[in-house]
């Protein structure tokens, strides 16, 4: 009785083993799924982020035609000024002539106050503020698009003057920006937000108008455009041909008259 009470009591122990040791393996396993869950959602939201990201810097002031369905009609996207846009009559209706330094550089450029009032008027404003002095040009296109864009104070294509504006102005029917053009930067598919940034065309460019238009031309280079030569063929810090310029252009004075 004893010996069988003993093989009883070592079946139980060896039941009561393997039990505690598929437990054991269970949870384990548990364990390691919902890490791996925890794994892929960090990765999701960090590849969210990143995304998120690049959509702000790339989509915010992009070029291209707008996505069908996705854009707002043109009387919709063309909202009301609010009270810090400068007003148009700042541009008093007439040409306007100067200089801008641009990476050293300085351009002779003359700002169209009559066919672009808005525009014109705000980047007088600014101009008059120093709000440009020492902003880093942001992006240099070199393929199919070739323009040096500026003015954004964060330096990645999402800052502005803490204000939005439109309507476009003085747009080409044809969608040709001649070298030379200064245009006015805009977020796709939305024709009231304008800011800061504009683009400065070094060669002829057919940019696409998408649903609510084309881009504010608002002045010319005059003279002086070949100062920029040295940072277009230096081209974009990672070699795209969409990016920040491999060398650093800042904006300095900026005299109108």
């Amino acid at each position: 009785m004893a010996s069988k009470k003993k093989t009883q009591n070592i079946y139980a122990s060896a039941q009561a083993s393997a039990q505690k040791f598929e437990a054991h393996k269970a949870a384990a396993a548990i364990k390691k799924a919902q890490q791996a869950s925890d794994n892929r959602f960090a990765l999701i939201v960090s590849g969210g982020a990143v995304v998120a990201a690049m959509v702000l810097q790339l989509a915010y002031f992009g070029f291209g035609p707008g996505q069908a369905g996705s854009t707002p009609a043109a009387s919709e996207s063309v909202a009301t000024n609010s009270s810090l846009v400068p007003a148009p009559d700042l541009a008093l209706g007439r040409e306007w002539t100067g200089s801008i330094e641009v990476g050293g550089s300085t351009l002779a450029v003359s700002l169209d106050g009559a066919k672009a009032p808005q525009a014109v008027a705000n980047f007088l404003s600014l101009a008059n503020k120093k709000f440009f002095d020492g902003i880093a040009c942001h992006r240099l296109t070199t393929a199919g698009i070739y323009v040096l864009q500026c003015g954004d104070p964060n330096g990645d294509g999402s800052g502005g003057p803490g204000y939005n504006w439109g309507p476009i102005e003085n747009a080409p029917a044809d969608n040709l920006y001649k070298e030379g053009v200064l245009a006015m930067a805009r977020v796709g598919g939305d024709a009231s937000s304008m800011g800061s940034q504009f683009f400065i065309v070094y060669k002829d460019s057919n940019i696409p108008s998408d649903a609510v238009g084309g881009y504010t031309v608002f002045g010319k280079v005059t003279k002086g455009l070949s100062g920029l030569n040295k940072i277009i063929k230096a081209g974009t810090q990672d070699g795209s041909s969409d990016g920040k310029p491999a060398i650093e252009t800042k904006l300095g004075a900026i005299d109108l008259k």
